[in-house]
């Protein structure tokens, strides 16, 4: 898996499982793809830094340098969003 996608589903789940805070099997998720972000991509730290109207900012650290990624938030919040509008999942 690419780090933009393995960076991006790591933030997709993880507003999941902010929004959610018993939702153990988003946790679970999140926990995967950190481990694939560490593993296999050496990411040392990513954290959503920011979230404003249009985008959300994601901040890692790789081979000691700390760059930027930026997601439009409506893109971010997808997953969330056919979560919450599935009454299966609520």
């Amino acid at each position: 898996m690419k780090l933009e996608d393995a960076l991006f589903n790591w933030l997709q789940i993880r507003l999941v499982a902010d929004a959610r805070p018993d939702d153990n099997a988003a946790m679970d998720t999140v926990n995967f793809f950190a481990e694939i972000l560490s593993e296999d991509h050496g990411l040392t730290h990513f954290e959503i830094s920011k979230i404003d109207d249009s985008m959300v900012h994601v901040r890692y650290d790789k081979e000691g340098r700390s760059k930027l990624q930026l997601y439009p938030r409506e893109a971010a919040e997808q997953l969330l969003s056919d979560i919450e509008s599935n009454p299966k999942y609520n």
